[in-house]
């Protein structure tokens, strides 16, 4: 067994190859947290809109089943969803105001 292969440094181009593969992992991993952020604030931000467009849906819906005379049964499933969104979006919108400094 010889002494300088316990405490030999690796090589520059060993040294080198690390630092590459670590920032890139780095990069990698910022890139994805920026792109997940990115999604999850445009789908937080579009929200009412799809609250008010799914509750007009479901007005038009009603309004059709009663001029055709069918039962509106996607209506009530739909009217449910969309109460329950509305609800969500309160009680968080409720959350972050209890909880920001004033």
């Amino acid at each position: 067994m010889h002494p300088y292969l316990i405490t030999a440094k690796p090589g520059r181009i060993r040294r080198t190859l690390t630092v590459i593969r670590v920032w890139s992992v780095r990069i990698l991993a910022f890139t994805v947290m920026t792109l997940l952020g990115a999604a999850v604030l445009l789908v937080r931000c579009a929200r009412p809109l799809i609250n008010y467009l799914a509750t007009r849906a479901i007005y038009l819906e009603l309004w059709a089943a009663q001029r055709i005379g069918r039962p509106p049964v996607s209506g009530l499933i739909g009217a449910g969803i969309t109460d329950e969104f509305v609800a969500e979006f309160h009680r968080a919108r409720r959350t972050a105001a209890a909880g920001s400094p004033q």
